[in-house]
């Protein structure tokens, strides 16, 4: 290895071709020129003594060596965002960056209300919202506040439980009026259930529990919460949707109440070195007031 220490900047340009495969598309990505950024992979690669990606018509493809160091690269990038939200915060007043990650129905559907309370308090604050359920993302740095529905066991967090959210079976007044209204879990058979198309441990563990929730009977599939959401708004079928939030739209109609109920626990959790930070202690508070809220039925629209 070359007794040059590499640029940060080469390391960005490293991730960007790695995710891009091009240098010109890394480089629109980065605002930079082409030859640009093939002079940081090139510096990169002396100051190394690797070679990093393979050169071809189609592209630049990545060597071992590269897939190998990728980790280590998106480390320092991440470390390199919370050095620069940490500075952003300096200064008088609850101001600077705060980067969230929650669930794609949480994110989209239940913290935006929220979030236009929190700004309202304090305008300085900028929030970044990133969609993910990633449980190693604090860790990482990748976010400061993370709003998950699973208890995070990592150390070196500071972790709240929130409550649990209910989840029901709903269906849209339009599906039911022209299909009926299931009296029972195995009346569901001759209905359209909305459900994931890819299983994983939680999946299997409500099949096993509740048949009519395997794969095979899904009319509708989709991996996505937000697209089964999409689906029952749209009329298309039955599936679970977060009580509280169906309870927001007076079309929706909880199906089977007394056979079906789950709960879904919520947490907080941010890192540890972010207690003495005020732009991630305000926003810490706002989501578990909000979020308590929301769980006890309350609307953030109103409560928040």
């Amino acid at each position: 290895m070359a007794n040059n220490e590499p640029n940060w900047e080469w390391y960005r340009s490293f991730l960007h071709v790695l995710e891009t495969g091009s240098l010109s598309a890394a480089g629109r990505a980065l605002g930079l020129t082409q030859p640009t950024v093939g002079r940081h992979i090139d510096s990169l690669e002396a100051a190394l003594g690797l070679k990093l990606f393979t050169r071809s018509f189609d592209g630049f493809a990545p060597t071992d060596a590269a897939e190998e160091l990728k980790p280590y690269a998106a480390g320092i990038a991440a470390m390199a965002a919370a050095l620069r939200r940490a500075a952003s915060s300096h200064g008088s007043g609850v101001r600077g960056t705060v980067r969230l990650t929650a669930s794609e129905v949480i994110g989209v559907e239940v913290l935006p209300p929220i979030l236009a309370a929190l700004h309202g308090e304090h305008p300085e604050l900028v929030i970044e919202l990133v969609l993910s359920n990633r449980a190693d993302d604090l860790l990482h740095r990748e976010a400061d506040i993370a709003v998950r529905m699973f208890q995070p066991v990592q150390e070196a967090l500071v972790v709240q439980r929130i409550g649990g959210i209910e989840l029901g079976l709903h269906a849209h007044q339009r599906y039911l009026a022209a299909r009926g209204m299931p009296k029972s879990m195995e009346a569901l058979s001759r209905h359209v259930v909305i459900g994931f198309d890819h299983e994983n441990a939680y999946i299997r563990s409500l099949r096993e529990k509740i048949p009519a929730f395997s794969r095979d009977r899904f009319a509708f599939r989709a991996d996505s919460d937000l697209a089964q959401l999409a689906a029952i708004r749209a009329g298309i079928g039955i599936g679970i949707c977060q009580s509280a939030l169906a309870a927001w739209d007076k079309q929706l109609v909880r199906v089977l109440r007394s056979q079906f109920s789950l709960t879904m626990d919520t947490w907080i959790a941010m890192h540890e070195d972010l207690r003495s930070s005020a732009r991630c202690a305000v926003t810490f508070a706002a989501l578990a007031a909000g979020l308590a809220a929301y769980i006890s039925a309350d609307s953030p629209r109103n409560a928040v």
